[in-house]
């Protein structure tokens, strides 16, 4: 979604012009937080509520994908205070952010979601009022002038009711404005990292692994030869194993079955989102789907999984004559991988 809806009545343009130029993504979490608290029934909204929307939609991105919001953006740091000073999870629902923050007695979250106070409220409503300072911008919303989408008070903002038809009668395209811009923002700060798009709100359920499993792996642990797991040296059994993501699922976010591999499941819980270094797991790893897709290949020709390694090995004949798979090739896939969701945050695999 590109553009805004249009109005026959309302300066829209000047709302897509609040996202030009943008140095961090406040006004993205602002806006999505206004359509949030509106469709709840609210046009007077307290500023806190706002900014504990603005953290708790940010909240998965942030925590759990670890998506960089650039040095300059102060969210990523409060959500990761944020979640310190109240003792929540990683993964906690966005409701129990929300419901945590409106409550929240602690004086560090306060002062934290405060911040915001002076970086948000008036500075989005700059396109109605350029170049003036925060004491007229208050003065000039209060008033509603040229239309303005809300009027900023101390504590609370009081929306433009010309304006409320317009939020509510498109609050899913302007939500996908939002998203879409807030990608484009996101991925210019977060080269090589992939799939971002599916990384900003947190999805439903997480898809299980039975068919890579019982379609995949069962094949290769039913041969007599042993399958041993490459972090515990313990053998494998049909039943007895976990399927794992090499590179966690947290940062590439797809099940494909080049990147998953049988492991103990002890392990695989402790192994959590850490980071596999290359030099101690690689060669097993790539021993093992080596492995895997002579043994796939050979009892099932026409496995559909076999098809998911031409993302690496880019023309048929690389699994259908199994001529072209290289530790080389599998490296240039997977240190990349690595090194960037190293930087980004994730952290590596004691020693």
């Amino acid at each position: 979604m590109k553009q805004l809806p249009p109005s026959s009545h309302l300066p829209v343009g000047q709302l897509a012009a609040c996202f030009n130029n943008t140095s961090a993504t406040y006004k993205y979490y602002w806006l999505l937080a206004i359509i949030q608290s509106l469709e709840s029934g609210k046009t007077l909204i307290l500023k806190n509520e706002l900014f504990a929307r603005m953290v708790s939609t940010a909240w998965y991105t942030v925590n759990y994908y670890h998506i960089s919001f650039g040095k300059q953006d102060k969210l990523q740091r409060a959500i990761e205070n944020i979640k310190e000073y109240e003792h929540l999870t990683i993964d906690a629902s966005q409701d129990k952010v929300l419901e945590t923050l409106l409550h929240s007695e602690q004086s560090n979250t306060i002062r934290e979601l405060n911040y915001f106070n002076k970086q948000v409220p008036h500075w989005f409503l700059s396109p109605w009022f350029p170049g003036e300072n925060q004491t007229n911008i208050y003065r000039y919303s209060q008033e509603l002038k040229n239309r303005c989408p809300y009027a900023v008070h101390e504590k609370v903002i009081q929306l433009n009711l010309s304006w409320v038809n317009y939020f509510l009668d498109n609050a899913a395209l302007i939500k996908d404005f939002c998203y879409w811009n807030l990608v484009m923002y996101l991925q210019a700060k977060n080269p090589g990292v992939p799939d971002i798009p599916n990384k900003l709100i947190k999805p439903a359920l997480r898809s299980n692994l039975i068919r890579q499993r019982t379609h995949f792996w069962d094949i290769v642990l039913v041969q007599p030869e042993i399958v041993e797991c490459i972090y515990t040296n313990n053998p494998l059994t049909i039943g007895n194993y976990a399927v794992e993501h090499f590179v966690p699922y947290n940062f590439v976010s797809h099940n494909l079955i080049w990147n998953l591999i049988p492991a103990d499941r002890s392990f695989n819980c402790s192994k959590s989102d850490k980071l596999p270094p290359m030099g101690r797991y690689f060669d097993s790893f790539f021993s093992l789907q080596e492995r895997a897709i002579k043994i796939v290949h050979d009892k099932e020709p026409r496995n559909k999984f076999l098809e998911e390694y031409l993302t690496i090995f880019s023309d048929i004949e690389a699994i259908s004559g199994l001529s072209n798979i290289t530790r080389e090739k599998f490296r240039d896939r997977i240190q990349p991988l690595i090194t960037i969701a190293s930087n980004n945050g994730f952290e590596f695999l004691p020693g």
